[in-house]
């Protein structure tokens, strides 16, 4: 049996159906863009997005409890587990269990992790600035704001 292969459409000429106007859909086609703009530009960088996120917290919160990190950042609590023993196998975390709770565990930035961190946060604000966007900075600052409310964060935390 024969079949009829029907011509490629272009991308713009493809019908999403309801997609077009999913969040969840236009969220994660977002967060792929931004992924992959993350990867071009920083292509050198040695650590994933989820690595620096980590970090960042950990940076701003030393001492911070692994399963508050893992909560606060939406990861499961073995895969944050998996994450946190890469970081401290190559430095950049120091774990520790609290005499006064011995089932947690605290984090805190190495020396070299806070050197590292304090380079890679530069680069990664400079990466921020770079134009990667169709937005104006003030629809860019709006959907920041409203994704901020959207999961929960309040705009005038530091």
């Amino acid at each position: 049996m024969d079949q009829a292969v029907a011509p490629a459409l272009p991308a713009g000429a493809v019908d999403l159906g309801p997609l077009h106007d999913s969040l969840g859909f236009l969220l994660r086609m977002a967060q792929l863009q931004i992924y992959d703009h993350y990867f071009t530009e920083l292509r050198d960088f040695e650590l994933r997005p989820g690595e620096f996120s980590a970090l960042i917290v950990i940076m701003c919160n030393p001492g911070i409890r692994q399963g508050v990190l893992a909560q606060q950042l939406k990861i499961k609590r073995a895969h944050m587990t998996k994450l946190i023993r890469s970081l401290e196998e190559r430095g950049y975390v120091e774990r520790t269990i609290p005499d006064e709770d011995r089932r947690s565990v605290t984090l805190t930035l190495t020396p070299r992790g806070q050197t590292s961190m304090q380079w890679h946060r530069q680069r990664f604000m400079d990466y921020e600035r770079l134009p990667k966007s169709v937005l104006s900075p003030q629809q860019e600052r709006q959907l920041i704001g409203l994704l901020q409310t959207f999961v929960g964060l309040d705009e005038a935390a530091p």
